[in-house]
């Protein structure tokens, strides 16, 4: 990861796409055309997967933890 902080701009940006219908699909099972299209075409063009990687530390189409979804920090680092 770089040492870019991160915005209000890219936590709003994140819950985006952590309520996106194709990103929360491909999140869930892993397989199928969603997937594909998150992990192959859609983290390179759409500002809401970025800025999901910043916050959350990893791809749109990565699994969530065991435990959920992770809160988003109101403090930048």
């Amino acid at each position: 990861m770089s040492d870019q902080s991160i915005t209000d701009r890219d936590r709003k940006l994140a819950q985006q796409c952590m309520a996106c219908p194709v990103c929360k699909h491909a999140r869930q099972k892993q397989r199928g055309l969603c997937f594909w299209f998150v992990k192959k075409l859609e983290a390179r063009i759409c500002p809401a997967c970025q800025a999901y990687e910043r916050v959350y530390g990893r791809k749109a189409h990565e699994p969530l933890p065991a435990g959920g979804a992770e809160p988003i920090s109101e403090s930048t680092p």
